[in-house]
């Protein structure tokens, strides 16, 4: 089974071995036995230099433990671990996460699997609760009212039991499948961007932040390191942000994993009895009645110690993977409020590309806005990327399926052609589903099957995206779901009349009729264009179908107001389906099958049956779906996901910018 699985690469599991030899930890075999007996005398020498250098720590570490020597001067002092497995490069926590030969690992914190993907990791708390879960060490920055309020002294012995784990708890998976198993910490350095950079405004700043964690627990550094990168060896100087104030925020973090203290009793916490708790203690519950009485009644918590200084240490009793990302979401908070300018977003986004269904035929001429783009301007600045061919068309070189056309060309699905003039004739290529035609403007047309049992269709996307950014939202709001796709929500089914006959001749009155009249005075306009004229999209039919008492008549809105919105859907499915070929004669392209005699209710178009898309928009109070129809031409958007839960943005003036849209009237912008 391992042979088909993501394993990993051979050279990782060597350089692995080399670390836990040079931290005097067995190693597991992987048939390199003769490498390491040549290099045991660099390795006895490399541990000797540990031991020496036992106090020692990286630049980063050292100044978040100076931060404790300061701040827990009259509490129990505790020192961060020395000799860690450092992960200074990506995929070593990964690999760190299964033995070797093993494609599972189970303890009693997590089962994690070796997967075609990857690995998947199942910790053992896989949602998280907010009730009197998060803690704050006194004598930094003010507690807030709605947390829990923690004795210095009880921070500092927390701190202690947090780095003096039980020993099944160090414990690395990699070494899980022999006996003698390698016990130690492990520990990941991130960079996290706090404010992101503006050429000519603001270079980009990051902070540091560290984590230190049992060897049982590397899963959750596989987990952090995938979302927030790996910042490298902390001993390198390279790496270490005070040695490059320009790109730091001056501000450091460390984050320690410790499950084990729900075990805890208060009282070896030295937290006081009920008799001499404070009110505030008693209701914090950091006080006891029972000698016996668990910190935090047993249940996980986050306690975090911060000043004005710049430095925030976190202990998390839990394995809970959104803790760790969420401990680091709230340091840079911490750092963007500190640094000032900028600031960390609870938010969601991303890059939107509008996409429209087109129907079964598409011309460059008449169906988009002019541009001034063209075949040749493409070729000149682009004709090294793709393969142009004397028809007049080209090929991208990298992608085959991405296939370059002029400015005039046209599209027809059922002829499945692609016709442009050029060199005084007219020339042509098949159209095939599986690739994508671009415009010199950068407007993309496919053809696409939709779902729903629908016929063949021309989808048109637009070359310049929209970034949708929802910005400091409340958990449930909506971020995740603006970068997601909606076609899960569509649904699709007939379109249904309910006498054809009586309908069409309803739908039939609306089209002949001259709307001419309907503005308010001051808005008269001289001429009105026919409903199915080429001239007037079908977002302007459902515009004019539309009450707008500002600028209707209040004649023409009570007109509007009479008409049901079954007949509207219908003149929209005519206007969609409507081809300039049919003339006068389009009523008689559209039908319903006869059953016994009886007219049935599907709607057909040259004896295909139409499909409608609804979209579900949560629950009605029986349980039942909230759905709305949408537009005939609708086809959902393009998406390019670019932010989710964590946002780090800077706003600047505009003034100070160049290249802006010329259409941008705000006075500044957020990046």
């Amino acid at each position: 089974m391992s042979q088909t699985l993501n394993l990993p690469d051979r050279k990782l599991l060597q350089y692995i071995n080399l670390k836990l030899a040079a931290l005097g930890c067995p190693t597991v075999d992987t048939g390199d036995g003769a490498e390491f007996e040549e290099m045991a005398a660099l390795l006895a020498h490399q541990r000797e230099v540990h031991r020496l250098l036992a106090n020692y720590l990286p630049p980063v570490d050292n100044r978040i433990q100076s931060f404790l020597y300061d701040y827990l001067q009259d509490a129990p002092l505790a020192k961060l671990p020395s000799r860690t497995f450092v992960l200074d490069r990506p995929g070593l926590a990964r690999a760190l996460s299964l033995a070797p030969g093993s494609d599972e690992f189970k303890s009693d914190m997590l089962h994690s699997y070796r997967l075609a993907q990857g690995v998947l990791h199942n910790p053992r708390s896989d949602r998280r609760t907010t009730q009197g879960t998060f803690h704050i060490a006194e004598g930094g920055l003010p507690v807030p009212d709605d947390k829990v309020s923690v004795p210095k002294r009880a921070f500092g012995r927390l701190l202690q039991l947090a780095l003096a784990p039980p020993a099944a708890m160090l414990r690395l998976p990699f070494t899980s499948a022999q006996q003698q198993q390698a016990e130690c910490f492990v520990s990941l350095l991130l960079r996290p961007l706090v404010c992101p950079g503006v050429p000519g405004v603001t270079t980009e700043k990051t902070m540091e932040t560290r984590f230190f964690v049992p060897g049982g627990l590397v899963s959750n550094l596989d987990f952090v390191e995938s979302i927030f990168g790996n910042g490298g060896d902390p001993f390198l100087p390279e790496n270490d942000a005070g040695l490059d104030p320009e790109h730091w925020t001056g501000h450091s973090g460390c984050v320690i994993l410790a499950p084990h203290l729900t075990q805890v009793r208060k009282k070896d916490l030295g937290l006081p009895p009920w008799d001499g708790a404070t009110e505030r203690q008693r209701r914090d519950g950091v006080c006891w009645r029972d000698p016996a009485e668990r910190y935090n009644n047993g249940v996980a918590f986050k306690l975090t110690c911060r000043d004005e200084s710049g430095v925030i240490v976190t202990i998390i009793a839990d394995n809970y993977f959104g803790y760790c990302k969420k401990e680091v979401k709230t340091q840079i908070s911490y750092s963007a409020s500190l640094l000032g300018l900028c600031e960390e977003e609870h938010a969601g986004g991303a890059l939107v590309f509008p996409s429209y269904d087109l129907g079964e035929e598409f011309s460059g001429d008449l169906h988009v806005a002019h541009s001034a783009h063209t075949f040749e301007e493409t070729v000149s600045l682009y004709g090294e990327l793709m393969d142009v061919r004397a028809e007049g068309f080209a090929v991208d070189k990298r992608f085959p399926d991405i296939i370059y056309v002029r400015q005039d060309v046209c599209f027809d699905l059922h002829a499945q052609s692609v016709k442009w003039t050029h060199g005084g004739a007219q020339r042509s290529i098949k159209l095939l589903p599986g690739r994508t035609y671009v415009r010199p403007s950068g407007y993309k047309v496919q053809m696409v099957k939709p779902p729903g049992r629908r016929a063949w269709r021309l989808i048109g996307t637009v070359a310049e995206g929209t970034l949708c950014h929802k910005p400091c939202t409340v958990s449930g709001g909506g971020k995740s779901e603006i970068s997601k796709p909606i076609d899960d929500a569509i649904i699709q089914g007939p379109v249904f009349v309910a006498d054809f006959h009586k309908d069409f001749d309803r739908v039939a009155e609306l089209i002949d009729r001259n709307y001419g009249g309907r503005f308010r005075a001051g808005r008269k306009r001289p001429t009105s264009r026919p409903i199915l004229s080429a001239e007037r999209s079908l977002g302007s039919v459902i515009k004019l179908l539309t009450p707008a008492p500002d600028e209707y008549t209040d004649e023409y809105s009570a007109w509007l107001d009479s008409i049901p919105q079954y007949i509207k859907e219908l003149v929209f499915v005519v206007k969609r389906f409507y081809r300039p070929e049919w003339g006068e004669n389009w009523c008689e392209h559209f039908s319903v099958d006869v059953i016994n005699g009886v007219p049935a209710h599907e709607l057909k178009c040259n004896d295909r049956k139409l499909v409608a898309n609804f979209l579900r928009v949560g629950y009605n109070p029986d349980g039942s779906w909230r759905t709305f129809g949408l537009r005939k031409d609708f086809y959902p958007a393009g998406k390019v996901p670019l932010e989710d839960d964590i946002t780090a943005s800077v706003v600047v003036a505009a003034g100070e910018l160049q290249g802006l849209n010329p259409e941008y009237r705000q006075p500044s912008v957020k990046f």
